[in-house]
């Protein structure tokens, strides 16, 4: 048998797959250079967080604010020629906070320091004449749980933990102490106390108290007591007064109600894929956020940089494969109705979704991804790392991905989250300095390519089958 026909055969099979991927790579380098070419000189995302922050401001799911959000975004997914916008309906909860809160130490009998405070979201109110009594400083959910009634009963307790400074990922820092913030309150009531008083989820010392969702749990709407955060330079004062005289009294008063649920909607818009069509890929964030900024990092950032995935994909001339879809999700912040809204409509319609990226980290310059799924799947994401290496995207790894995405989570979806520098976000997490001019133009553009980026990726290759080593059809 003469083989050197066979071996030629083989030889030239091999170099032509070669030359077809290196082909690939040039092809592929050039497209995300357009992508991040168009962004940064031809953008649409600071455009439309500016008129979303500086026009409309602070959306608290239920108010006004988060409806005139809806039919912005809405408005603006229409002129940018997809094949469908449409809004989707969903009951979400709404909490109002009144008028604003007042608070003090009290040292002596007419001795008082002013304090920086806020309600927390989903809190009651505290009664009319506010609440005053001792304090009494923990510094976990954990420890209350070790007490006793006695210790407890008729005080304000302080949670005090504080972000872990040394951790790099300020997110593993929030998540080290944030049910402290959710899940205080519900345990301080079991043991009689009148109030509690929580120090703000921030790195920073500052004047800024940061509310943020806390929950009741089963605990009956009589036995509720009113929970608050106050500021960091504030917990340090306080902590460091009670060392000196465990005696002295605390006082807040806050306004606060918790209304009916009302119905509000999820801003959704989609090109359709040419090939595959029933394949879904999404790309969103969350549209409410709290009340006491614009909520231009959280979450607006993500909303117009998702929102401008589409439109850079159709700037560049690219129609994609699959179906790109752009969902803006209501009540991520104390309710995540939104999220699972959508996805047991996806269920109910049998949508079959291969990718999610979310966006909800802020506005600051990306740094990569992280992602959850099978990890065949990621691994062939990973392949495509050094593509965003000249950006400067170096972060790809398996971890979270986003609270609204993660009801679509199952054995083959892919969940991706966009991982911006973290070091500042907490700064203006849930706090009043959470607005426009805190965002960075370029820095927000960057993050809009990044995502566009990854998504023309995963709608060019789709993902290889386990069993088969061929990409998905329908």
């Amino acid at each position: 048998m003469n083989l050197k026909p066979r071996f030629i055969q083989i030889t030239l099979f091999f170099v032509a797959t070669t030359s077809l991927a290196a082909q690939d790579v040039v092809d592929d380098s050039l497209q995300l250079r357009d992508i991040y070419k168009t962004s940064l000189t031809n953008g649409k995302s600071y455009q439309w967080l500016d008129y979303l922050s500086n026009e409309i401001g602070g959306r608290l799911s239920g108010s006004l604010n988060a409806e005139l959000a809806v039919e912005y975004t809405k408005s603006q997914l229409e002129t940018l020629g997809l094949d469908r916008v449409w809004l989707q309906p969903v009951m979400v909860p709404k909490w109002v906070r009144g008028n604003p809160e007042f608070s003090y130490i009290e040292t002596a009998p007419g001795q008082t320091i002013p304090v920086n405070l806020c309600a927390l979201g989903g809190s009651v109110a505290t009664p009319l004449e506010g609440i005053k009594a001792k304090v009494i400083e923990v510094q976990s959910v954990d420890e209350i749980k070790t007490m006793s009634r006695s210790e407890i009963e008729g005080k304000i307790v302080f949670l005090n933990r504080p972000m872990q400074a040394d951790l790099i990922s300020t997110f593993e820092a929030y998540g080290g102490c944030v049910n402290q913030r959710y899940n205080g309150a519900k345990e301080a009531a079991k043991l009689g106390a009148l109030g509690t008083v929580v120090r703000s989820m921030n790195l920073r010392l500052d004047n800024l108290p940061h509310t943020g969702a806390m929950s009741y749990g089963d605990t009956a709407v009589k036995d509720r007591i009113p929970s608050a955060a106050i500021s960091t330079n504030d917990a340090e004062r306080l902590s460091g007064l009670l060392k000196l005289d465990p005696d002295i009294k605390f006082y807040f008063k806050q306004n606060c109600r918790q209304l009916k649920d009302v119905q509000s909607y999820n801003v959704i818009g989609e090109i359709t894929g040419t090939q595959y069509p029933n394949q879904i890929i999404i790309v969103g964030a969350h549209l409410d956020s709290w009340d006491l900024g614009d909520g231009s990092h959280d979450d607006g950032a993500g909303c117009v940089q998702s929102m401008d995935v589409l439109r850079l994909l159709k700037q560049t001339g690219l129609r994609p494969n699959r179906t790109i879809r752009v969902v803006l999700f209501m009540n991520e912040e104390n309710g995540l109705r939104g999220g699972l809204k959508y996805a047991k409509v996806a269920k109910q319609k049998g949508e079959k979704h291969i990718f999610a990226l979310e966006s909800d980290s802020g506005g600051f310059t990306p740094r990569g991804f992280s992602f959850d799924g099978p990890d065949y799947k990621i691994s062939q994401i990973l392949n495509w790392k050094s593509l965003f290496e000249p950006y400067l995207i170096h972060y790809f790894k398996k971890g979270g991905s986003g609270a609204d995405i993660g009801p679509l989570k199952d054995e083959s979806v892919v969940l991706a989250g966009l991982a911006p520098d973290s070091q500042r976000y907490f700064d203006h997490h849930h706090a009043s300095n959470d607005t426009f001019d805190a965002v960075n133009k370029r820095e927000l553009e960057l993050g809009a390519a990044t995502m566009t980026a990854l998504v023309y990726l995963v709608d060019k290759y789709g993902f290889n089958s386990i069993e088969t080593k061929k990409p998905l059809k329908d």
